[in-house]
């Protein structure tokens, strides 16, 4: 008989799919005739699973290194978040809220979005243009002497962004992707500025990640012989492959899967989200699901490993983590300057 499992109220429980069956390999394109990320499992017999995604909310709590700062749940960390007009960045003001931190009225835009002022919260923010960018970035650190930058910008102002934070010699969180990555690490090594840099800032996808590295890295070959199927669902903006799936994908590899990028199922169609993957309506401009499947050669085998997130609340959390970790690591005077999501999730003290 089966048996119900009661979780908490914040948990989103979503029952363990039939056995994924995908598209023709060497195609980025979804058969709609073929896999069903709806699908339920009606036998009793079948092997049991389940994929959770949390909904995080909780406050901060700071090291003895930061009590001093802290007035009345207010902690002394003054952030900038570039590119506040995108929802990534009043994601990341609204978790800066909720945790305490000082959001600074000031956020570097484009020359169209320059003079505007954007409310988030309570917040107002004057958007700054690229030609006020260098004068404005000084100003504001010599008022806010503990300033840190947060940036999720667009990919091509990566380097340009990184390279004014290190001259100005602010301390920065880039979530933003793309860009010359090796010139990313360079400048920031040679500046010696503080920074936390990573393309994915979920804690629980990173802490996922790492352990499947731990994997490919102990256990390399476990898999030779197994086919692989990948599938992963974004907002219709979103018209790449998921940096994380590629992640994800270059562990199976190690592991001795033979997977060409190309085979990867990129769903980007809004109604076959709602159809087939099952994203909630109000997630559609926001969301990213994930589904991996191995099965052995003779097909008497199969793993499926799936991870799904709606909304950017992950993301921002993660985020202002990163800033708190980054300050700590400023007023301590740590040695090390360059940091990543990785870092963030071994110091331990997250919220």
């Amino acid at each position: 008989m089966a048996s119900t499992l009661k979780l908490p109220a914040n948990c989103v429980v979503v029952q363990k799919q039939r056995r994924a069956v995908l598209a023709r390999a060497g195609t980025s394109r979804l058969d709609t005739t073929g896999f069903n990320w709806k699908q339920r499992v009606s036998s009793s017999s079948s092997s049991s699973a389940m994929n959770m995604i949390p909904k995080m909310s909780i406050s901060a709590i700071p090291n003895q290194s930061l009590e001093k700062s802290l007035h009345k749940n207010k902690i002394d960390i003054p952030i900038m978040v570039n590119s506040c007009s995108g929802k990534m960045g009043k994601a990341i003001i609204q978790a800066a809220d909720s945790a305490g931190l000082s959001v600074v009225p000031a956020s570097f835009g484009s020359s169209e979005e320059s003079g505007q002022i954007v409310q988030v919260g309570a917040n107002e923010i004057l958007i700054h243009g690229p030609s006020e960018r260098e004068g404005t970035l000084a100003s504001l650190l010599e008022k806010y002497p503990n300033l840190i930058v947060v940036d999720f910008t667009v990919p091509s102002a990566v380097n340009d962004n990184a390279e004014l934070y290190c001259k100005v010699g602010v301390p920065f969180v880039m979530g933003t992707t793309g860009g010359d990555r090796d010139r990313l690490y360079k400048t920031v090594e040679d500046s010696q500025v503080y920074a936390v840099i990573s393309p994915q800032m979920g804690k629980q996808v990173v802490a996922f990640l790492a352990a499947m590295e731990i994997m490919a890295e102990q256990f390399p070959g476990a898999f030779s012989g197994y086919s692989l199927q990948v599938m992963e669902s974004h907002q219709a903006s979103k018209v790449d492959t998921s940096g994380t799936a590629k992640a994800v994908i270059s562990c199976f590899q190690k592991l001795g899967v033979s997977f060409d990028m190309e085979q990867v199922q990129l769903i980007r169609d809004p109604q076959q989200q709602l159809e087939m993957v099952g994203v909630p309506e109000e997630h559609l401009s926001g969301h990213a699901f994930h589904m991996y499947h191995l099965s052995s050669p003779d097909e008497t085998v199969s793993f499926e490993f799936q991870h799904n997130v709606c909304g950017r609340s992950i993301y921002a959390e993660g985020t202002i983590d990163s800033v708190i970790f980054l300050a700590k690591k400023v007023h301590s005077k740590a040695e090390k300057r360059l940091y990543n999501m990785i870092d963030v999730l071994r110091e331990g003290n997250m919220r």
